[in-house]
C-alpha cells in the first residue's frame, strides 16, 4: 500500500479526485467568462484554459487508473466512470470554445456568448457543491436540488442559443456566419455536457440514499 492510501482511506481516494476534477471544471468556467467578458490578451486567457483542461484530463486519468487498482468502490464503477467522463467533457468544450475563438481570429465577442458562457459557470457551481455532498449522501435531495437548477440553466442556454441564431443569420457575412455559429454551438453543447454531470449525480444520490 503507498502512501497515499495510508493518508486517504481508499474509499475516499474516488470522492477526493471528483472535488478536484469539479473544481478545476470551475476554474476553467471562470476563465472563458474572463474571456469573452474581456476579449483582451486573448492567446494568454486561452493558453490558461487549455492548461486547465490538461490538468483535468491528468485528474480524470487518475480516476481510471484508480478504478482499474479498486476491488471494492465506493460507488458502481460505471458511475465513477460516467461521473469522471461527463465532467471532462465539460472542460473539453470549453477549451474547444476557447479555442475556436483564437484560431478564428474573431474580432470581438457579443452578449450571446457572454450569457452562454455564464450560464456554464453558474451550472458548474451548482455542480461543484453536488459532487460534493455525494461524499456522504445524507440529503439526496439537496443534491437533487442542484441537478434540477442546471437542468434550468441548460434550458436557458437553449434560449439563448436560440437568439443568437436569429441575430446571426441577420448578416450576410458567410465566413463569420459560420466562425459565430460554432462558437455558439461549442458553448451551448457545455451547457448540455453538464446537465449530463446532474443527471449522473442525481442518478447516484437516488441510488445509495
Amino acid at each position: 500500500m503507498g502512501i497515499k492510501e495510508w493518508i486517504i482511506p481508499q474509499d475516499e481516494v474516488f470522492f477526493t479526485l471528483f472535488e478536484r476534477l469539479a473544481a478545476v471544471v470551475v476554474l476553467a468556467s471562470y476563465r472563458i467568462v474572463d474571456l469573452v467578458d474581456d476579449y483582451t490578451s486573448v492567446r494568454e486567457k486561452v493558453q490558461q484554459i487549455e492548461n486547465l483542461e490538461h490538468e483535468g484530463d491528468k485528474i480524470t486519468h487518475e480516476i481510471y487508473e484508480q478504478l482499474n487498482q479498486t476491488f471494492i468502490t465506493p460507488l458502481d464503477p460505471e458511475e465513477i466512470s460516467k461521473l469522471a467522463s461527463a465532467l471532462d467533457d465539460i472542460l473539453d468544450y470549453i477549451k474547444g470554445t476557447a479555442t475556436r475563438m483564437y484560431h478564428y481570429g474573431i474580432p470581438e465577442t457579443d452578449m450571446h456568448m457572454v450569457e452562454l458562457a455564464k450560464l456554464i459557470q453558474l451550472s458548474v457551481v451548482e455542480l461543484e457543491e453536488a459532487v460534493k455532498m455525494i461524499r456522504s449522501i445524507k440529503n439526496p435531495r439537496q443534491i437533487e436540488q442542484r441537478c434540477i437548477e442546471v437542468n434550468r440553466l441548460e434550458n436557458l442556454a437553449d434560449d439563448v442559443l436560440s437568439h443568437a441564431y436569429d441575430d446571426l443569420f441577420k448578416s450576410n457575412d458567410a465566413i463569420a456566419i459560420i466562425k459565430r455559429k460554432d462558437i455558439y454551438e461549442y458553448l451551448e453543447i457545455a451547457t448540455d455536457k453538464c446537465e449530463d454531470v446532474a443527471n449522473v449525480l442525481s442518478d447516484i444520490a437516488i441510488r445509495h440514499s
